[in-house]
């Protein structure tokens, strides 16, 4: 047993130089509230949400594993039990697997593996952990050590080092020696402070020639809690609160002790440094609100677990306030001289992060607070309270099940993300994380969870001998990273400037517009004659049994259109895209119920527009995608909807009357907005199918008609509406994945667009389905047992109908999907029937997010207008006929200002860089109805106000996009827009104006009669006098 006693006047000086120190330090420590005041983040700053940079030049990439964990061979070449094997072992533990770590995952025979694996992912360090029990099985120091166990480990660094790979040694990661338990009860006895220093020394002095960084212990939160309050860990002990603070009180007291030991006898010679692991959860504030109260209460719960440590440690020695107050007697005391010796008794600050803490963290949270896995946040609470130590993150990463095997792609993104806010930490908020260890290496025992979980970037399969390791697909994930050393930009991050031409669409998109059926004023409709004071009592009443003559109602008279089109105007959009209700113009579904003042209204709306030079886009049928008829007429969906053909001629009739009453306004039409969202309505596959089948084809009859009855008049454009939201493989290295996004593109726009246009790749696939498509569908319905697959086929007529029936792609886009395969699991019988296409959509939790939990991914526009591309050739016009995104802002919404720029930044990148004949872009939508949403404008108090979206999107129309020189485009159409701008004034004060029109006559009329009476009397006088002188 080694003895650090110091004399009494030593003591004295040390704490004298200790509090001098400690008041010139004070202000920079325990600042870590200021976390939670602090501004809320941007969801859409770039740097924010996801940030492209690189690392620290040498920045200390790892990774890392336990012994016991992993090593295996729990009872050979002289190793000794722990409190593990005992545990699992044995019924002390009944909440966990009963599984047993004997072999694991073998590393103490294939250690040699490892070292390779560390070798492919390119890190430059390796975190792992001695076995006490096998160094010393009888846990003490003073003894002779265990040759094979020095050897083992000596071989291992010698390895590492000459792969220049940093060995990271851990003295203790939870398996204590079982006769150190047995003996003096483990670490409830002070004992154990004493023996873990001599063990310490041990260690120091027999690899510490080879290592630079030395981890005295890992999380001791979850030992103190877990092993001995709850008996939820080894060694089982249930002893509560009272228990856990004693061991924690000891396991402080043995880290210092080591420490002190390497500070005394070791540093100067080996020039090591020396610190603990400790574990954190994160925590917000209930609702997000940041009152003191609240705020309190946050820290306190960050303080009950890693504080608890951390204070004495890297703060002033003692433990934390909240937890003097919350356990009273109970807590152990410090004395001055251990104050001392526990301060200050670490080199950096070694950070763990995941489940483990997460879990517990859960279960001490209250007051309606948040556990939330923000690393950033928790890296920037450790900076500010404990004075902006250098940090290691010795333990980062989650866990998969173990049935997902190699293809741990849900644990892509969660170390994407992890990653990214560590490199946030470190750019944006200056904290000082030197390295980053992702757990673990390879697959383990992972504690009370056995096999069950799996944390490894190597895959295992622990029923196999060999015991191979094999990448997962987080491996190929991490080696990127670490090649590249961070995130470095990418093509999307880059802004380009230039314009779009002059005859773009700047447009905004509307669903069904309402119908008014009454003019707003009664002006022109009220028959009665009124006069002043007609009884004395000097009132405005009507004259009774007199009426005069009325003219019937104006477009103009429709106060609705009047302010609904200054909203338009003022938005400096030249294009304008809307949707008539079939079932109001068509109530019966047929024609021997024509609702004429409906057609009269779009008239009117359509004339009003024409006035202004805007041009419009028409939608036939704008379903609505849910009960009780799907915007079809209550006959027509009653008889089956579009499952029945009769649907399919009964939309022809309703086209036709539509073309020939409207036709005359309308350059643009599109048949139906996304039929394929309106087909997955459907319940089964073989009803989607044909319900998507039947929309094609009354698309396609009413594209046939227009052409035929309709094009040589008024030359008008005719397409559907396709909902394009982009689709990623969620594991970019699985075919697999690609596969799937593939074909989930396939069935969302091939499906309608092959038949229509045909491909780049196939001049002979007009008329049909995508062949990818029908291959599947086949080899899909075989696999089943079915007769055949349950996609419709096209009679030969129907082929020559839906050839060619496409005047432009018209797509709406709002956001990009990540896909995978549809898990094949056993209870899939029990579950919602996957789609056809078997694909699952997933979303990367590092994109910004919108209220309504739409993902923000500019890029995603890019990539399928090029799709679009590539397949269909760049012949046919491409319009993007509505893009936008939710932003509950009422004025200043940041999310949607964001999207604009960002979306309309990807689609210059597709026309100017790629080619993409991009012909338009219509913003989703004008006003909100309700509360804030995808508006430009917001409807509060029954009164618009513009959103700061609209200046946003005005300045860029009027830019003709990002121009290098930032002037104004230059167009007739700008011109045009210049005058009606002055028409819209002249409309907007008609009242004022005619009011003026009218003093002006009358003033003229005045004048001119002024002078005809002067010029009169004149004449006359002229006249007296010449007859006074003929007298």
């Amino acid at each position: 047993m080694l003895s650090h006693l110091l004399p009494p006047t030593c003591h004295c000086l040390l704490l004298l130089l200790l509090l001098c120190g400690l008041n010139q330090t004070a202000c920079s420590l325990g600042e870590g509230k200021k976390i939670w005041l602090q501004p809320k983040l941007d969801p859409i700053a770039k740097v924010q949400s996801f940030l492209r940079d690189n690392f620290p030049s040498g920045f200390l990439w790892g990774s890392g594993t336990s012994a016991f964990q992993t090593e295996g061979a729990w009872n050979q070449e002289g190793k000794g039990p722990s409190i593990w094997d005992r545990f699992t072992h044995s019924t002390i533990g009944t909440n966990f697997v009963p599984e047993t770590a004997d072999v694991a995952s073998d590393s103490y025979v294939r250690w040699e593996e490892d070292v390779e694996a560390l070798e492919y992912l390119g890190v430059r360090s390796y975190s792992f952990s001695l076995s006490w029990p096998r160094i010393f099985p009888d846990g003490n120091a003073s003894g002779p050590a265990n040759a094979a166990a020095v050897a083992h480990y000596s071989r291992l660094i010698e390895r590492l080092l000459e792969k220049k790979i940093e060995p990271i040694v851990t003295l203790h990661h939870w398996d204590l020696p079982q006769v150190l338990q047995e003996n003096y009860g483990g670490w409830k006895n002070e004992t154990l402070v004493g023996l873990f220093e001599d063990y310490s020394k041990f260690c120091f002095h027999t690899f510490g020639k080879h290592v630079r960084y030395w981890l005295t212990m890992h999380n001791p939160y979850i030992v103190a809690v877990q092993g001995y309050g709850t008996g939820g860990h080894a060694p089982g002990e249930a002893g509560g609160p009272a228990l856990s603070l004693i061991v924690a009180h000891n396991l402080i007291k043995a880290h210092a002790k080591a420490w002190h030991i390497y500070n005394t006898h070791f540093r100067s010679s080996q020039k090591g440094k020396v610190s603990i692991v400790l574990g954190s959860h994160w925590v917000e504030p209930q609702r997000g609100q940041a009152t003191t109260a609240n705020v309190n209460r946050c820290q306190e719960s960050i303080e009950a677990v890693v504080g608890w440590f951390a204070n004495p440690i890297f703060g002033n020695g003692d433990y934390p306030v909240s937890l003097k107050i919350k356990y009273g007697g109970l807590l152990p005391t410090f004395s001055p001289e251990e104050k001392l010796l526990v301060q200050t008794t670490a080199d950096f600050f070694a950070l763990s992060f995941g489940p483990n803490n997460l879990r517990l963290g859960r279960s001490i949270v209250q007051y309606g607070q948040t556990v939330t896995p923000d690393l950033r946040r928790l890296l920037g609470w450790v900076k500010l309270e404990y004075g902006d130590p250098m940090v290691l993150v010795a333990e980062g990463g989650w866990f998969s099940e173990a049935r997902v095997g190699k293809e741990d792609t849900v644990a892509i993104y969660l170390m994407k993300k992890f990653l990214n806010q560590v490199l946030q930490a470190i750019k944006l908020d200056g904290v000082q994380v030197f390295g980053y260890s992702v757990w673990s290496l390879v697959d383990g025992f992972e504690w009370t969870d056995g096999f069950s979980v799996r944390r490894g970037l190597f895959y295992i399969d622990f029923s196999l001998p060999n015991r191979t390791r094999s990448p997962k697909t987080t491996a190929h994930y991490y080696r990127r990273v670490v090649a590249d050393n961070g995130f470095p930009s990418d093509e999307a991050s880059i802004e380009v400037k230039g314009r779009f031409p002059c005859k773009f669409h700047w447009g905004i998109s509307e669903s069904v517009l309402q119908v008014h059926f009454y003019p707003s004023s009664p002006q022109f409709t009220d028959t009665h004659l009124y006069s002043w004071n007609l009884t004395g009592d000097g009132s405005f009443r009507p004259v009774p049994g007199v009426t005069v003559l009325t003219r019937q109602a104006q477009c103009t008279d429709f106060l609705a259109i009047r302010d609904h089109l200054r909203l338009f105007q003022s938005t400096a959009a030249s294009n304008y895209r809307f949707a008539l209700n079939w079932s109001l113009i068509l109530p019966e579904g047929g024609l021997s119920n024509v609702n004429t003042e409906a057609l009269r209204y779009y008239r009117c709306i359509l004339t009003e527009l024409k006035k202004l030079d805007v041009d419009v886009v028409v939608i036939l049928y704008h379903p609505t995608h849910r009960a009780p008829n799907m915007g079809l007429p209550g006959p027509l969906h009653a008889s089956g909807g579009w499952l029945n053909s009769s649907t399919v001629e009964a939309f022809q009739e309703y086209a036709a009357l539509c073309y020939q009453q409207l036709g005359a306004w309308v350059p643009y039409w599109i048949t139906i907005n996304e039929p394929n969202r309106l087909a997955d309505v459907y319940s089964s596959g073989n009803e989607k199918n044909w319900a998507a089948h039947n929309l094609l084809l009354a698309h396609a009859k009413a594209w046939r008609l227009y052409e035929r009855e309709f094009s040589s008049q008024w030359r008008a454009l005719v397409s559907l509406a396709l909902h394009a939201d982009w689709a990623e493989p969620a594991n970019p290295f699985l075919d697999s994945h690609r596969a799937a996004s593939e074909r989930f593109i396939l069935f969302e726009l091939g499906r309608f667009l092959d038949p229509l246009l045909g491909t780049t790749y196939d001049k002979d696939s007009k008329g049909d389905y995508p062949k990818e498509m029908k291959e599947y569908l086949g080899g899909k319905a075989e696999a089943e047992g079915l007769s055949g697959s349950s996609l419709p086929d096209f009679t030969e007529t129907e082929r020559q109908e839906v050839t060619g029936a496409l005047g432009f792609i018209a797509l709406n886009h709002f956001t990009t999907r990540l896909v995978s395969p549809y898990p094949q699991t056993q209870n899939n019988s029990q579950r919602k029937q996957p789609p056809d296409h078997r694909c699952l959509l997933l979303s990367d939790p590092t994109w910004p997010l919108s209220g309504l939990g739409q993902a923000l991914v500019p890029w995603g526009l890019r990539k399928v207008l090029n799709w679009l591309r590539q397949r269909y050739g760049g012949a046919v016009p491409i319009i993007v006929t509505a893009s936008g995104i939710d932003d509950h802002a009422p004025r200043e919404d940041k999310i949607r200002q964001h999207f604009l720029k960002s979306y309309l930044q990807e689609a210059l990148k597709a026309h100017q860089l790629d080619g993409v004949n991009l012909q338009g872009f219509y913003m989703w939508r004008l006003q909100d109805q309700h509360a804030p949403q995808f508006g430009l404008f917001a409807s509060l108090h029954h009164q618009s106000k513009a959103k700061a979206s609209t200046a946003v999107y005005r300045d860029i129309i009027r830019h003709g996009g990002f121009p290098e020189d930032n002037t104004m485009q230059t167009c007739r159409s700008t011109e045009l827009h210049g005058a009606c701008f002055k028409c819209a004034w002249m409309l907007k004060n008609k009242a004022m104006l005619f009011f003026g029109g009218c003093l002006l006559i009358t003033a003229v009329m005045l004048t001119a009669l002024g002078i005809f009476v002067i010029t009169i009397k004149r004449n006359q006088r002229r006249r007296g006098g010449n007859g006074v002188n003929r007298m």
